[in-house]
């Protein structure tokens, strides 16, 4: 009866001592994870800035004060555009046998792959 005593008290302080390490690992878990939320809002923190200084860059209205005061550009004059007229021909279309996937199109029928089965033969 005596075995079986310091049996069931070993296993009892063995159990507790599970049950602490368990305790003691999820809690380290616990504040990983809290570090990192913290981490993870900082950084969208600093997304959210970078996105509003990068708005703040991005105006029109800056951008062309830089342009006026870096670049020396003239105005556009009326005489730089051109009429459609005055565009080159467009090129010749292909001869319809030219283009081999035109080709397989226009055949028609089932497209046979590897990953598609062969339709069944008529009899």
């Amino acid at each position: 009866m005596r075995l079986i005593n310091i049996l069931v008290i070993c296993a009892l302080v063995l159990a507790a001592s599970l049950v602490y390490k368990i305790k003691f690992d999820s809690t380290l878990q616990a504040a990983r994870v809290a570090k990192l939320h913290n981490e993870l809002r900082h950084e969208r923190d600093a997304i959210a800035v970078l996105r509003a200084e990068w708005a703040r860059l991005d105006t029109p209205g800056r951008i062309q004060g830089l342009a006026g005061r870096h670049l020396a550009l003239q105005p556009i004059k009326p005489t730089q555009f051109d009429d459609f007229s005055d565009l080159p021909a467009r090129p010749p279309a292909a001869p319809p046998g030219s283009d081999p996937i035109s080709a397989m199109l226009e055949r028609g029928g089932p497209a046979i792959t590897g990953s598609v089965p062969a339709p069944p033969a008529k009899r």
